[in-house]
C-alpha cells in the first residue's frame, strides 16, 4: 500500500498577527461607532425633555393665562415626565407673564452607581 504524506503549509506569524490587526482596527471602529451614537442620542434626549416643558409653559399660559410657577405644576396638570435621576431641569419663572428660562442638563451618575460606599 502507497501511503502519501501530504505537507500543511505552515502560516506565517505575520499572518497572525495582520489578523489580529484587522480584528481590534474593527473592534474599535465599532466601539467608537456605538459611543458616538451615545452622544448623539443623550443630546437629542435633553433637548426633547426641554422642548416638552416648553411646550407645555406655552401651553398653560394659554389655558391658564400665566405661565406655571414651577416644573411640579407641569408635571402636576400638564402630565410632563422627568427622569430626576438622568436629568435636572432649572426653572427660572420670574413672572407669571413673562416666559420662564428653562435648563434641561444630564445629571452626573452619584457615587452609589459607580461603585463606591458614600
Amino acid at each position: 500500500m502507497l501511503h502519501v504524506q501530504v505537507q500543511k503549509e505552515k502560516r506565517r506569524l505575520t499572518g497572525y498577527l495582520l489578523s489580529f490587526l484587522l480584528f481590534f482596527a474593527i473592534l474599535f471602529f465599532f466601539l467608537f461607532c456605538v459611543r458616538a451614537m451615545e452622544s448623539k442620542s443623550e443630546e437629542e434626549s435633553l433637548a426633547s425633555l426641554r422642548n416638552a416643558v416648553q411646550r407645555a409653559c406655552v401651553q398653560c399660559y394659554a389655558i391658564e393665562g400665566r405661565y406655571p410657577p414651577s416644573v411640579e405644576y407641569l408635571e402636576e396638570h400638564y402630565g410632563i415626565v422627568i427622569d430626576r435621576k438622568r436629568y435636572h431641569v432649572f426653572y427660572d419663572g420670574w413672572a407669571s407673564n413673562v416666559m420662564p428660562d428653562i435648563t434641561v442638563l444630564p445629571a452626573e451618575p452619584d457615587s452609589q452607581e459607580k461603585g463606591g460606599t458614600s
